[in-house]
């Protein structure tokens, strides 16, 4: 019989990569999320049966404990990066994480692969960073063993990074950004699912691993490079961070006022974040002690941000047709 995992946060953005590839590889997979009905695209990621998604409450002894049944691998991709609810850093980063953890030693699980950050750290002012850290202390408490992984800012067709700021220059000639030269390692995502498959299947040993791409570029520079795929002419502006916690703390006051109804773009604790570098540490283990080579953005990020082209998927026959017109009038 075929191998099983489970994966919680498997329909998330890195989660679905994940499970894509161990569908390919063979394995049975349970992709564990609090809404089925909006994971059911993961299916057809493997032949009828072999992808299913199951509900799981992250928050529940007894839920984790089900989806894990028979499990022989397990792989945690659950995080948030806004709270919402019950669903705060601390009950799912922190907490979530160590759960899932203790009850895979309970259920003799060989395998676990944790998803974290770079920048996760204890001492951090960040509530996000330090509950990355919460978790994954929580984690190898229980299963000393797992490979954790703490990817710098994630990057592909469903990213939540540069597809936003790509939508924002439609809105006008300004693109405001917080940190303007915080410096980041953009990671491709489909790369951040190849390391944790050799996790899962214990090709590689456990430990922590920060993964970042081949380019170490500011927020502004990251900026730039985007401004070129998309071909939008933009003045970046750089918002000072006494003006962007300013902002955030009215962002939250609306929220608060709004009974959650109404969210803003920032929060004090995305400000803080932002302060940091996102770039792998010295001396820390990357995709190289992996046998990976990571992709660079060139390579990729032009194959999905073409559509916020002036002229969308028609913006290089567009040219191609403009380039012909032009050598017609010179001849």
């Amino acid at each position: 019989m075929s191998r099983l995992v489970t994966i919680y946060g498997g329909s998330g953005f890195v989660g679905r990569y994940i499970a894509r590839r161990l569908a390919k590889d063979g394995w049975r997979i349970r992709v564990a999320v609090r809404d089925v009905n909006r994971a059911i695209f993961v299916k057809p990621y493997g032949v009828v049966g072999q992808v299913e998604p199951v509900f799981c409450n992250i928050r529940d002894d007894a839920s984790v404990r089900a989806v894990m049944q028979g499990a022989d691998a397990v792989v945690n991709c659950i995080g948030v990066l806004d709270e919402v609810g019950r669903n705060t850093f601390e009950a799912t980063q922190a907490e979530g994480a160590e759960r899932v953890a203790r009850i895979a030693a309970d259920e003799g699980v060989a395998h676990m692969v944790h998803l974290s950050a770079i920048g996760a750290s204890e001492a951090s002012e960040s509530d996000y960073a330090r509950t990355k850290a919460a978790g994954e202390a929580g984690v190898l408490a229980h299963m000393p063993a797992a490979m954790i992984l703490r990817p710098s800012i994630v990057f592909g067709p469903e990213d939540q990074f540069f597809n936003r700021f790509a939508a924002m220059t439609r809105l006008g000639p300004l693109l405001p950004i917080v940190g303007a030269e915080t410096r980041f390692q953009p990671v491709y995502v489909d790369d951040v699912a190849a390391a944790a498959v050799l996790g899962v299947d214990g090709t590689a040993p456990g430990g922590v691993y920060e993964l970042g791409g081949p380019d170490v570029d500011t927020f502004r520079e990251l900026m730039e490079e985007m401004l070129r795929i998309i071909r939008r002419r933009r003045l970046i502006i750089n918002v000072p961070f006494w003006a962007a916690r300013m902002m955030a703390a009215g962002f939250s006051v609306l929220r608060f006022l709004t009974a959650g109804l109404v969210r803003g773009p920032l929060t004090a604790d995305q400000v803080r974040n932002l302060a940091a570098d996102n770039v792998v540490s010295d001396g820390a283990k990357t995709f190289a002690d992996l046998g990976l080579t990571p992709r660079s953005m060139e390579a990729i990020l032009p194959d999905y941000l073409w559509r916020f082209r002036p002229s969308g998927q028609y913006s290089d026959i567009k040219a191609s047709a403009a380039h012909l017109a032009a050598r017609q009038d010179r001849t």
